[in-house]
């Protein structure tokens, strides 16, 4: 199967009932994506592998359950893929932020159907750190800048100094890298992915803004 082949390229094997649960959310991804724009068109065809295995990869680097904030979730990728991850731990929380009203009623009805251990914040980034007091580990993919994703982290990193962060980049992630650099202290791991050859994974821990 197709879903199958996909996440064995990142190495994450999952029950028929995790399976299941990402079938049903590529169904209503689909299902949604008729009616309103949740990913870049041209690459809609290449749902499993591009989005829902890319996604996965998060997972796949920390799969504790914790709690976690997904920064600009859009058409859930990755806080929904997350979230279907969780549900098979029982326990963790992904808290999805998404301030397009659109997405983020899909973003609701896909955490509800297929039993994902999440729930949707409908509000600015800028502003989801009040209704969100803590979390463990930030995720955000195709959203913004690394230094700008910085920024909006920072409320969190304040009350959790090990706080964690996992950022999807493409090929150009080395130029954003060294200009966060210019206004950030932080550790860096760098994690190739697997789905695209030019593209990573940013794993950022320690994160202080510098004086």
């Amino acid at each position: 199967m197709q879903e199958s082949l996909s996440l064995d390229i990142i190495g994450l094997r999952v029950s028929r009932e995790t399976s299941e649960r990402l079938s049903l959310f590529a169904e209503l991804f689909r299902k949604w994506s008729r009616a309103i724009n949740l990913v870049a068109t041209s690459t809609k065809d290449d749902l499993w592998a591009r989005h829902i295995a890319d996604s996965a990869q998060v997972f796949a680097l920390s799969p504790e359950p914790k709690q976690w904030v997904d920064l600009g979730s859009g058409g859930g990728f990755p806080g929904v893929i997350t979230a279907i991850l969780l549900a098979e731990t029982g326990a963790g929380w992904v808290h999805l932020v998404e301030s397009n009203h659109k997405k983020a009623s899909f973003l609701r009805i896909a955490l509800s159907e297929t039993g994902a251990r999440g729930s949707v914040h409908a509000c600015r980034i800028e502003e989801a750190h009040s209704e969100i007091q803590h979390c463990d580990a930030i995720s955000a993919r195709a959203l913004a800048a690394l230094d700008t994703l910085l920024d909006f982290a920072e409320p969190w990193a304040e009350r959790n100094p090990d706080l964690r962060y996992f950022f999807h980049k493409g090929r150009d992630y080395q130029s954003e890298v060294d200009k966060a650099h210019g206004r950030w202290s932080f550790d860096l791991l760098q994690h190739q992915s697997a789905i695209e050859a030019d593209s990573v994974i940013l794993e950022i821990a320690h994160l202080m803004r510098k004086v």
